[in-house]
């Protein structure tokens, strides 16, 4: 906790207490931006790996018919 103190500290120092609320705003956003993107990209994710297992399963159900016949 000091460090983290003495931290917030020097960053007061450095930008002055105008700046940290738009420094703070600018954080903010870019942290909610991430999130999205993490999220977006993961919904991705699942609905390619179900495609992939959906084709997969095709391909499968051919080899079988085929071997049968």
């Amino acid at each position: 906790m000091p460090e983290l103190l003495v931290i917030l500290a020097i960053i007061l120092i450095i930008f002055g207490p105008r700046k940290l609320p738009e420094i703070g705003k600018a954080i903010g956003q870019t942290i909610r931006e991430l999130k999205k993107s993490g999220q977006s990209d993961g919904d991705k994710d699942k609905d390619e790996l179900k495609v992939e297992a959906k084709g997969e399963e095709a391909e499968t159900k051919e080899k079988e018919e085929a071997k049968t016949t």
